[in-house]
Order: C-alpha cells, then sequence, then structure tokens
C-alpha cells in the first residue's frame, strides 16, 4: 500500500511510532501513519492493544521509586556498614 505522500509503514515502525505514542512523543503525522496501518494491520493491532493495556497497568500501579540521590546514599551506608 504505497501512496504519492508515503503513508506506509512497515510494522517495525508502526510499533516503533506506537511505543512513541504511548509516551506521548510521536508527531500528528507519525500518529497518522500509525492509525492507517492499524486499520488493515492485525499484528499492528495487537501490539497496539497490548501496549494500551501494559500502559493501563503501569498507571494504575502504585509504583514507587526511590530518588538517585537517596538510592546513593543508601549504598553508601551498605559500604561503610560492610566495611565495619
Amino acid at each position: 500500500m504505497k501512496t504519492s505522500n508515503n503513508l506506509s509503514i512497515s510494522c517495525e515502525e508502526a510499533k516503533y511510532i506506537c511505543d512513541k505514542n504511548q509516551y506521548g512523543e510521536a508527531s500528528v503525522m507519525e500518529i497518522i501513519k500509525l492509525n492507517i496501518r492499524l486499520m488493515y494491520c492485525k499484528v499492528t493491532r495487537a501490539y497496539s492493544k497490548r501496549n494500551s493495556k501494559l500502559t493501563k497497568a503501569i498507571k494504575k500501579s502504585k509504583v514507587q521509586v526511590i530518588e538517585a540521590s537517596k538510592k546513593e546514599e543508601m549504598k553508601e551506608q551498605l559500604r561503610k556498614e560492610l566495611a565495619k
């Protein structure tokens, strides 16, 4: 499916754009290309669906991340304790 304005993309490119879109980094043109691909490609639709489920699961989770500075502080404390 080649068009004069090159709106067709490979499955691999569609997956890449899908990932970028998940993080809000895809351009408008990339989203258009992805949506065209989603209309006719079952593999891309399945990938997009799994990506959406993963994004929702991560957003629902209450995962807390330790700040890098605090993590380094904890490592240093551990090194001091192990050196004793």
